[in-house]
């Protein structure tokens, strides 16, 4: 059996750095959405403007690290994949989100360990909001 080492924080989003690493962490993965040619599918579901997109990630990552609930208290459960089922999401717009949101993370210095965590969480979350099969 092997245990694992506890994290240096108790929660992620103390361990990111809070408020502000967070709002770094959305506003790189969207301008990167915004400038790469390799997540053009993920950024056309995204329609013309970002901005709502972005204030919603934000508040929804900050509770889900642990943080403040700023989500749930606007709009109540998340319902993540009802929320989310009017987008096509298949196997492609999944490995643009994460990749996208991986490389964020490395550009704003997400501590490995987190990072290597927080991706596997995000991949798992992101297969479960497939609604199309490719």
């Amino acid at each position: 059996m092997q245990i694992e080492e506890k994290p240096p924080f108790d929660t992620p989003y103390e361990w990111i750095g809070g408020e502000d690493k967070v709002q770094q962490l959305v506003d790189r993965f969207y301008d990167l959405m915004d400038l790469e040619p390799g997540y053009k599918e993920l950024r056309a579901a995204h329609g013309s403007t970002l901005a709502d997109a972005r204030q919603k990630l934000f508040w929804f990552l900050c509770g889900w690290l642990g943080g403040p609930d700023y989500y749930q208290d606007r709009f109540g459960h998340p319902r993540l994949r009802m929320r989310h089922m009017s987008f096509s999401i298949g196997i492609q717009e999944r490995d643009q989100w994460v990749a996208c949101m991986d490389q964020a993370m490395g550009e704003t210095e997400v501590p490995e360990a987190l990072r290597t965590r927080l991706k596997a969480s995000f991949m798992n979350t992101a297969d479960w909001m497939r609604n199309r099969g490719a």
